[in-house]
């Protein structure tokens, strides 16, 4: 038998077999009783917490912030970046890449 005609054969056996439920599920359906269904919601209360203004948010930011603002700066960053273990890149040899070096290969496009 030809794959072609398996497949219209298996096709048309199964769309059969899904009329037949259909059926037997719609006329199950008519049969029974219908029963209400009665669906309760309750609202929902949004709390608006308290509206601050720029100044007021800036200001709650700086207080949870602290002092760390002033201690962290890119002073603080080791230089130069010295990649160290089994990381992507790790096996590349030491050396800096200057930002003329950047800027030449940026404009060579």
């Amino acid at each position: 038998m030809k794959q072609n005609a398996l497949k219209t054969l298996i096709k048309q056996a199964v769309k059969e077999a899904i009329q037949e439920e259909l059926k037997d599920i719609l006329l199950e359906a008519i049969k029974t009783p219908k029963q209400t269904v009665v669906e309760s919601t309750q609202p929902q209360t949004i709390i608006d917490g308290p509206s601050m203004s720029s100044k007021e948010r800036r200001v709650a930011y700086q207080n949870i912030l602290g002092d760390m603002h002033n201690q962290l700066t890119s002073q603080d960053v080791p230089k130069p970046f010295n990649p160290q273990g089994a990381m992507p890149g790790g096996d590349l040899p030491s050396g800096e890449v200057g930002m003329s070096q950047i800027m030449n290969l940026m404009n060579s496009k």
